[in-house]
């Protein structure tokens, strides 16, 4: 049975304008005994999925490139940042909506794809729970240009590049997406596309 410490939770809407924002009061029991109040803002968006996109015989994986307003309200010089295929669950199964989503962002319709973790965004402030994949691409999956879709006006670049490449812009600091770090640091670990760990 799990130790609950928690009790008494007030729950006060902030704001529903687009995710859902509430302002949680609640009593927390520290662990010297002591009942103490507590609050926080809680941003639940829902959960979602992302996937790195490999090519073993081209020695390539698929990214994407879009703007993200909050990065450029904190020092992202143009507010763009390079990221694995990814999206919200929107009640989906989460391999149901990262197939749904590939073929959405970047044109191509898989066959399979491979959980490899699961784990909380910003445990501090949202409650969305990422599920992250890896699924292998080859050039006949290719239905379509990607780039997302009109009617929720995204525009998405895709990019196919050198794994080594990719890499490359790991270590640089051109990557700054946690999403895309995690895996893109599991395919080095796991030595996904024969390249070495150096």
């Amino acid at each position: 049975m799990k130790d609950i410490r928690v009790k008494d939770i007030n729950t006060q809407l902030l704001s529903d304008n687009y995710y859902v924002l509430n302002k949680l009061t609640f009593k927390y029991l520290m662990r010297n005994g002591e009942w103490v109040t507590q609050m926080r803002e809680v941003y639940d968006r829902g959960d979602g999925a992302g996937i790195l996109l490999y090519n073993k015989a081209k020695q390539t994986v698929i990214l994407t490139k879009q703007f993200r307003m909050p990065t450029f309200m904190n020092d992202n010089e143009d507010g763009y940042l390079v990221e694995i295929c990814a999206g919200m669950l929107d009640k989906d199964h989460p391999e149901a909506c990262i197939i749904r989503e590939t073929e959405e962002e970047v044109g191509y319709r898989l066959k399979g794809v491979k959980k490899v973790y699961e784990a909380y965004s910003s445990p501090g402030v949202m409650t969305e729970k990422m599920h992250f994949f890896i699924g292998e691409y080859t050039d006949d999956m290719k239905v379509n240009e990607g780039g997302g879709l009109e009617s929720e006006h995204e525009d998405i670049e895709v990019l196919e590049l050198p794994f080594s490449e990719a890499i490359d812009m790991l270590h640089t600091g051109k990557i700054q997406d946690t999403r895309t770090i995690v895996l893109l640091q599991y395919a080095i670990i796991h030595n996904l596309l024969n390249a070495q760990n150096n």
